[in-house]
């Protein structure tokens, strides 16, 4: 064996239909395309969601509601987190540095504490916003509250 006499495996293999090269080939005439109509001309392309003259779905369906542009969204972190979190990593302080460590959260998003769960430990706890009952809770345990 070499590389001149080298072809595929039988039946691995088929020929391609060549479309519209004449009558002797079985395939010429209208070339698979059948007869008039647009989908038979050249240049043809149906438009995204047409549905042959029928009332198209994104035209049935009402819009409703918006996007506010200015919305803000935190990634929640509950006191219940933090506090396992501090445990393991012995802290004293718990910062976005400490949550993107631990894989909270990734490097652009911005957290909100939020009070469930208790803690125990005093800790000065970095975030982006508080729940009024996360800001009680730190502060009863003589921890501090770092707005950024």
């Amino acid at each position: 064996m070499n590389l001149s006499n080298l072809k595929p495996a039988e039946g691995s293999t088929k020929t391609r239909k060549r479309i519209g090269r004449g009558p002797g080939s079985g395939l010429g005439g209208t070339s698979t395309r059948g007869h008039k109509g647009a989908k038979s001309r050249s240049g043809y392309s149906k438009k995204i969601g047409f549905e042959g003259g029928q009332m198209p779905l994104q035209r049935r369906v009402p819009k409703f509601g918006f996007k506010n542009i200015n919305r803000v969204e935190y990634k929640a972190i509950n006191l219940e987190t933090i506090q396992k979190l501090a445990e393991a990593k012995n802290l004293q302080a718990v910062g976005i540095n400490d949550f993107v460590a631990a894989g909270f959260i990734s490097s652009n998003q911005l957290v909100k504490v939020l009070g469930n769960g208790t803690l125990t430990t005093k800790l000065d706890v970095q975030a982006h916003a508080f729940s009024k009952s996360a800001v009680a809770a730190i502060e009863a345990v003589g921890g501090q509250v770092v707005k950024l």
